[in-house]
């Protein structure tokens, strides 16, 4: 594989290498590793908002919404739709989305779905370096769709740069993002389906539990939604250019995307040590679980074995 000339494609915006380029980074492929060395330095511009919420907020229709509107301004988006993994193929369940594909042959759009794989808090593994490659591409704004899990979508907040948190009215959701702890890592929170009854009580609420939490020098609005005719996304828009603004002159988007990149460096680290380790041990790490097992030794005890018998103990 040329991994320049992929990387060139990709930096012209050529959907075709872009998605190539995602699969081998899915994938683990090992030139995934050379083509996001050649892409790095071309990135660090995109804004990346991230949506979450329970299922049945309607997240899909306002990300479709959302493209628009930026379209309308002649903003290059990229999505990156996270889905649950299907059971048989491990693949996402949904694929992409349905209702992006009026987006299909826009090529100021790029849509990408894919599967958690296991991972939890509503990301997939890659989602990182997905995004960092839509981010090469030229994408201005990259939307990033979570699961729906519901109660552990917390990932988002280490991965985006606004976090929008979608609420529906008439299924408890208040009370439920209160328990979920979503509360705390919404920048902009947004009541979709605002023409049901009950939304405004639900925007009351929402903003009562705002009141609650400690003051931090931004108070995350609430805004009323309704993504299928697309009333209040030119104010949910509003709302996140307002955060971002807020942030740039703060200097918190700076220090958000360096703890961003901290988390990354760990995570990649421990990858590559876990990797190693089981490389290096061989049958040792069957053994040593039965004598676990068997109630001769700890699980700490054993740990403490396989990493000396792989030379990585201290």
């Amino acid at each position: 594989m040329d991994v320049a000339a992929l990387s060139e494609r990709v930096l012209s915006a050529d959907p075709t290498a872009v998605a190539r380029a995602i699969s081998l980074v899915e994938d683990g492929h090992p030139e995934a590793f050379e083509l996001l060395r050649r892409l790095h330095p071309h990135t660090g511009r995109a804004y990346v908002v991230g949506l979450t919420g329970p299922p049945g907020a309607g997240k899909s229709t306002l990300v479709d919404a959302l493209v628009r509107r930026l379209r309308s301004r002649g903003d290059r988006v990229g999505v990156v739709a996270v889905d649950p993994s299907s059971p048989f193929s491990g693949g996402a369940l949904l694929g992409d989305r349905i209702r992006l594909a009026d987006h299909s042959t826009d090529p100021g759009v790029f849509v990408r779905s894919m599967a958690t794989r296991g991972a939890a808090g509503g990301l997939a593994e890659a989602t990182g370096d997905v995004v960092r490659i839509l981010d090469a591409m030229g994408c201005h704004v990259v939307l990033l769709e979570t699961v729906g899990a519901g109660q552990a979508e917390v990932d988002v907040v280490g991965a985006a740069d606004t976090v929008v948190v979608v609420a529906v009215p008439g299924l408890g959701d208040t009370v439920q993002t209160l328990k979920a702890g979503i509360l705390e890592i919404a920048d902009v929170f947004a009541v979709n389906k605002a023409d049901r009854p009950d939304a405004e009580r639900t925007v009351a609420e929402l903003r009562a539990l705002l009141r609650l939490l400690p003051a931090s020098g931004w108070e995350p609005p609430v805004v009323a939604t309704v993504a299928t005719t697309g009333e209040g996304v030119a104010s949910l828009l509003e709302a996140v250019e307002r955060h971002r603004a807020y942030q740039e002159t703060s200097g918190r988007l700076e220090a958000r995307r360096r703890q961003r990149v901290q988390s990354e460096i760990l995570r990649v680290a421990e990858a590559r040590l876990r990797a190693e380790l089981l490389a290096r041990s061989g049958t040792n790490l069957d053994e040593l679980a039965a004598r676990v097992a068997s109630g001769e030794l700890s699980p700490r005890e054993a740990a403490e074995r396989l990493l000396a018998r792989a030379a990585l103990a201290p």
